[in-house]
């Protein structure tokens, strides 16, 4: 009868070994990153490049040289930066740590061999056992489906990261643009200060201007010097914070064009933005898989609350003489739920499922509320660089063009023609930073749409 149950067993202890080997679980071609891929194609041009082998590094390299060889535009700079920023190919590894513990998951535990060998006048004692736990194959499957949650919530993390460092190059990119426009026009309004104070200077010398008008001409001069300054640390500030992101080694490697794309028409040209377009979100698509992993985990937690040990093998034990028969058995382990129940357990992966739950539900209120002010802001943004364009710039001109007229007429002193210079090239400028701040609004939509940026949900 013994001889009966342990055949019986080992038979099935070989076909749960056999199970086990061909219900593995694989390692896929690209780790996961074409679904990454594929998310991200559907709200940028761009591809992102994974590129985890040296072929694919070479091919990287080799298109970020050729695009450097021109101009950089907008579109050109994300994709530098999707193929050769470290940070976002480090990142990229989470996808290869997630799917590893996707194929441990699928895995049962290696079966463990123990023996026991004693000798005592000739007599032996030598116990044998190979033990398998049978238990995780009962819960594999759980486990299995938590850890797949889990990977399609990385994979869902990664590709609202590539959208993130695209929205950070592209703002990158316009405030570089913005500050080297505004240093050009800088420029000549601070050359434009220093004629007028070197002229009154001179009238001052000659007793034809008071000290009065002469201090407010160095002063404007001295003005427009400082605001130069600062806007041409901005301009390197802008193109370092540029060059990090595209993973170069120097702002040299950098050619920039000369101007700000031209601000939409009218506002028939603008994006418009359904009120539940915020529900597309991958955040939320995230929180939702995290969310949904996290019940299944609750729900394994209370299957294993009290057993998550259960070892059987077959044994043999030989006790006596070398020659005397051998003794088959099995051998059967598992925890005793004496001092542990498992109810901390339990109610451990209870608490994390509940914050979960309703961080997600906040993440959702949250996600409505910046679609709605990013909008606003979008929408406002237009509307005062169009007032620049439409009105401000075109009267500052205008101001200028009839005070040379004057000025020609002999109407109107030098001085006055010069201010109305300065004012015309500062209102340009202002129109710039207008101009600066509608694309970096229309970017951080764009982006809002797709998820809160990373940054800002690090820095809460």
């Amino acid at each position: 009868m013994q001889q009966t149950i342990v055949a019986i067993f080992n038979k099935s202890f070989i076909g749960l070994f056999i199970l086990s080997l061909t219900g593995c679980a694989t390692f896929s071609k690209d780790g996961g990153f074409s679904d990454v891929q594929s998310s991200t194609q559907q709200y940028i041009k761009q591809k992102p490049v994974w590129a985890n082998t040296d072929a694919l590094k070479t091919e990287s390299a080799e298109e970020v040289s050729k695009i450097l060889k021109k101009p950089l535009s907008q579109e050109d700079a994300v994709q530098i930066a999707l193929l050769n920023n470290a940070q976002l190919q480090a990142d990229f590894y989470d996808l290869q740590l997630a799917e590893s513990n996707l194929v441990q998951a699928g895995r049962l535990p290696n079966p463990s061999f123990s023996m026991l060998y004693a000798r005592t006048n000739g007599d032996y004692t030598i116990e044998q056992t190979l033990t398998m736990n049978i238990f995780a194959l009962f819960t594999m499957g759980k486990a299995t489906a938590i850890e797949r949650k889990n990977f399609l919530a990385i994979q869902n993390r990664m590709a609202l990261k590539v959208l993130d460092v695209a929205r950070q190059t592209r703002n990158a990119y316009i405030h570089a643009l913005a500050a080297k426009q505004s240093v050009d026009y800088l420029k000549q309004a601070n050359e434009s200060a220093r004629s007028t104070y070197l002229l009154a200077k001179r009238m001052r010398e000659a007793g034809n201007w008071n000290a009065l008008d002469e201090g407010r001409e160095q002063s404007f001069y001295i003005e427009t010097a400082l605001e130069l300054n600062r806007v041409q640390n901005q301009c390197l500030q802008a193109e370092e914070q540029l060059t990090r992101l595209l993973g170069l080694n120097h702002p040299s490697a950098i050619t920039l064009p000369d101007r700000l794309t031209t601000l939409p028409n009218s506002d028939s040209d603008l994006k418009h933005v359904n009120a539940d377009d915020f529900s597309k979100r991958l955040d939320l698509q995230q929180m939702r898989t995290n969310t949904e992993a996290l019940a299944q985990e609750l729900g394994l937690t209370k299957t294993t609350r009290f057993i998550n040990l259960l070892e059987i093998g077959p044994a043999r034990i030989l006790e006596g003489r070398r020659g005397d028969p051998v003794k088959r058995g099995v051998e059967l382990r598992f925890e005793i739920p004496i001092f542990d129940w498992g109810t901390a357990k339990v109610k451990r992966a209870d608490a994390v499922y509940q914050q979960a739950l309703l961080s997600a539900s906040n993440q959702a209120i949250k996600a409505a509320s910046q679609v709605r002010a990013q909008y606003s802001q979008y929408e406002t943004n237009y509307a005062i660089a169009k007032q620049y364009r439409d009105e401000i710039v075109p009267l500052r001109k205008k101001i200028l063009d009839e005070s040379l007229l004057r000025y020609n007429g002999m109407l109107m002193s030098p001085f006055e023609l010069m201010v109305a210079a300065r004012e015309q090239v500062l209102s340009v400028n202002r129109y710039i930073e207008s101009l600066r701040d509608f694309w970096l609004a229309e970017s951080d939509l764009d982006m809002v749409l797709v998820g809160a940026p990373i940054e800002e949900k690090g820095s809460e």
